[in-house]
């Protein structure tokens, strides 16, 4: 019989590293964009719905406002996006992208085949851990 305390068994050690992993896959890719993975998924989050409210940013990427307002900050300051009060209600700020910001999703479109390419993994199986790993991240919240 495994002893349950064995690292190796451990569901969340396997998630650590796997995270990690595939981090440094995207590594190399997104930093000739000037992106870090965090980075990354906030534009990934924009070019799919922009303009959006930092509270929804939040939301949709479960971030907290502590955690993405710095992010914010940097792609602001390297020209992806302008944060601007919302004219419709001057309490929220809303997230807009720069022509630039929109401009770099073209250069984007090359990382998911490079990624996959890079894990050397079918992409049934990739498409399946995303399924099994968006049931864990529900059971999990």
């Amino acid at each position: 019989m495994n002893d349950p305390l064995e690292l190796e068994q451990q569901v969340c050690f396997a998630l650590s590293v796997a995270a990690r992993s595939v981090v440094a896959v995207y590594r190399p890719l997104l930093e000739p964009m000037g992106l870090t993975h965090p980075q990354y998924l906030v534009m990934l989050a924009l070019w799919q719905h922009a303009p959006l409210s930092v509270r929804k940013l939040s939301t949709l990427l479960q971030l907290d406002p502590g955690t993405l307002s710095p992010l914010l900050k940097r792609l602001e300051s390297i020209g992806y996006l302008r944060r601007e009060r919302d004219p419709k209600d001057e309490r929220s700020l809303a997230v807009t992208l720069t022509p630039s910001g929109r401009d770099l999703r073209e250069q984007a479109l090359k990382i998911p085949p490079a990624v996959v390419d890079r894990l050397g993994m079918p992409l049934d199986e990739l498409m399946s851990l995303h399924a099994a790993l968006t049931r864990v991240i529900s059971a999990a919240t």
